[in-house]
């Protein structure tokens, strides 16, 4: 379960929240797929803050799609009133689906007219009224008719792109991958063809990828385990010292390792 919220750096906010399995027929697109809801009584909000996996999503919320292009920093968004969004996290191989210069919408979303999708799951997330579908189903639902809809591009992922998703994966899954050159020995191909592939495909570097996994991982350490030591987590995940990951946690995040864990305790409190 905790594997489910890395990158969101207090869980204890969240609204409700699931993850999806992606079916075979479009694992070269989706990671996963992830539906929030909410209900913030009135007058009230709640900022989610994520440090999110550098990579694009697909989400269908409100009356729009949004796509939205790789982090490069910690983001917070305020959540208010009643609603809900299913989104695709996707895979590298799916972005030129959707844009053909990934880099160009870094920290940013842009809205694409993409009615069918919209419609599709919108009808699937918000039944007639007096439906008894629950809430189970229509989140089912609402992740077929996504399914349903990228099936329908009939979309095949060439080389070059299936060679980005597992780019991505060895950098996500191997935390000995420390280094560009650590990246292109375990995939047998170039450092230059690693950078020119994971432009076109995510838009930040193969480097921007390590350092935003392992700042993950620290994060979701520092936070899951209240008296692990930072230095050692520092160790742990690669950094020189102690004081080169609180400087990718000033960087990144605007806090502190140590000030990032009093928060999370003070808001468990």
């Amino acid at each position: 379960m905790e594997d489910s919220f890395k990158g969101i750096l207090y869980p204890a906010r969240l609204p409700t929240f699931h993850r999806f399995p992606v079916p075979a027929s479009v694992a070269d697109l989706v990671q996963w797929f992830w539906i929030p809801e909410w209900n913030i009584e009135p007058g009230r909000s709640s900022r989610q803050h994520v440090i999110a996996y550098p990579t694009s999503n697909l989400v269908v919320q409100g009356d729009v799609v949004e796509f939205s292009g790789p982090t490069t920093r910690a983001a917070y968004r305020d959540l208010t009133g009643q609603g809900w969004a299913v989104g695709a996290l996707l895979r590298p191989a799916a972005v030129p689906l959707f844009t053909d210069n990934p880099g160009a919408l870094r920290d940013q979303e842009i809205v694409l007219a993409l009615a069918d999708l919209h419609g599709a799951v919108s009808a699937a997330m918000t039944p007639p009224s007096g439906d008894t579908h629950d809430g189970g189903a229509r989140r089912e639902g609402a992740v077929e008719a996504f399914v349903a809809w990228l099936v329908s591009l009939d979309f095949v992922a060439s080389e070059e792109a299936m060679l980005a998703n597992r780019m991505m994966e060895v950098i996500a899954s191997e935390q000995d991958v420390l280094l560009l050159e650590d990246v292109a020995a375990s995939l047998a191909v170039s450092p230059r063809t690693l950078q020119r592939i994971a432009g076109k495909y995510v838009g930040l570097s193969p480097s921007a990828l390590i350092r935003r996994r392992r700042l993950q991982d620290a994060a979701e350490r520092t936070r899951s385990d209240p008296t692990a030591d930072l230095a050692a987590i520092a160790a742990e995940l690669g950094y020189a010292d102690h004081a080169h990951l609180t400087n990718d946690f000033r960087k990144y995040l605007g806090f502190t390792p140590s000030s990032y864990r009093k928060s999370v305790e003070e808001k468990r409190g």
